[in-house]
């Protein structure tokens, strides 16, 4: 299966339960894999027939910070139905973390795989 990556994607938007979240902007770090045919694009070197990297890191900020929720677990599903259905992808696997949200640990989050995978995607053609 061929993946498209981002990794280590640090965004401020507001998030959080308490009245005090909702008025400031803390950093999320998301990593996202999308399964995607990378074969398309490498025959002439086609931007077009690939995930763009960088216009889907640049959605998944305007994302979060246009639909502010409390949980993680909210912004996971919801972003992750976003990029599945603006980008036409059918699996990815997203990982949103809150650094300092512990004070003992590095980061908490959520890591969420949604969608499905056909028996080609995965490389076992029948």
């Amino acid at each position: 299966m061929d993946k498209v990556f981002i990794k280590g994607l640090h965004i401020q938007t507001t998030i959080g339960f308490f009245q005090w979240e909702k008025e400031i902007k803390q950093t999320l770090v998301i990593d996202v894999a999308m399964a995607w045919d990378t074969a398309k694009a490498a025959v002439n070197d086609e931007l077009a027939k690939t995930l763009d990297y960088a216009e889907i890191s640049t959605a998944i900020e305007t994302f979060a910070n246009n639909n502010p929720v409390d949980l993680l677990e909210t912004l996971a599903e919801r972003m992750a139905a976003f990029l599945m259905t603006q980008y036409h992808i059918p699996w990815l696997q997203l990982k949103i973390g809150k650094p300092g949200a512990v004070h003992n640990a590095d980061t908490v989050g959520v890591e969420i795989e949604r969608g499905q995978l056909t028996p080609i995607q995965l490389g076992h053609e029948k």
